[in-house]
């Protein structure tokens, strides 16, 4: 294993579960820390709480050029840009036959997108260094497809593809894909369905807690220059999915 402390991580969904968990175990291994999301004043917060080293800024990972100003203020505090966690997602579950269609929209945007964005955001940095390492965080989605979850989980299929094209594309850069199983998050919060809320709730009562998934991302991050941990699925014992 190798040590973090020299080096500059951008997370995104930095604000609350998952995000929130990784900001928390990456500051305790001496990373620095650039941080963002929508809600300022819960990274403001939490910069506040763990440190110098972590810095954030509010951030649209929607909006490409937000993105790439986000990794240019990263960088202009740091000096460079190491990793990047994109990790900003949504999931407003539905039938398809609600005819949902700005949910489904604004689910393409956010992590579908915002992964690109923040791709484009690092990537001719990462080229430049001949170095680099890109964690997406999408789900055990990517790997099935359950009903009512359909856009969700084409979503996270497309964030494995771009991941896995984007290793296969670049040997010098790292590219690790965390797909977690259930985890007890603000994630489905937005769910506008009231039954497919109530199936939601039910289906977490056997739930990791987000600090799991952070230390899977963290386990890829320390592993040695010429080791790349490509794929890490992390469920639930219990679970059957």
């Amino acid at each position: 294993m190798t040590g973090l402390s020299d080096k500059v991580i951008l997370i995104t969904g930095a604000s609350s579960g998952i995000g929130e968990a990784t900001v928390r175990e990456l500051a305790a291994s001496g990373a620095k820390l650039f941080i963002g999301a929508r809600r300022g004043d819960r990274l403001q917060a939490l910069a506040n709480e763990l440190g110098a080293n972590i810095c954030w800024r509010e951030l649209d990972v929607t909006d490409a050029a937000d993105f790439t100003a986000f990794a240019d203020a990263a960088e202009a505090k740091f000096g460079r840009v190491d990793v990047l966690i994109n990790n900003a997602g949504v999931m407003p579950l539905s039938p398809l036959a609600a005819l949902k269609t700005d949910e489904w929209k604004r689910m393409i945007d956010v992590n579908i997108h915002g992964v690109l964005n923040g791709i484009a955001a690092v990537l001719p940095r990462f080229v430049a260094q001949h170095n680099g390492h890109v964690v997406n965080v999408a789900s055990v989605g990517a790997h099935l497809v359950l009903p009512t979850a359909a856009v969700y989980c084409g979503t996270k299929y497309a964030v494995w593809a771009i991941t896995e094209g984007l290793r296969q594309e670049h040997d010098d850069i790292r590219t690790t894909i965390i797909s977690p199983g259930v985890t007890a998050t603000e994630l489905g919060d937005d769910i506008t369905d009231p039954q497919v809320a109530a199936a939601l709730k039910d289906w977490r009562q056997k739930s990791l807690t987000p600090d799991a998934i952070a230390r899977a991302i963290r386990y890829a991050l320390e592993q040695p220059d010429g080791v790349d941990v490509n794929e890490v699925i992390v469920r639930p014992t219990a679970a059957n999915m």
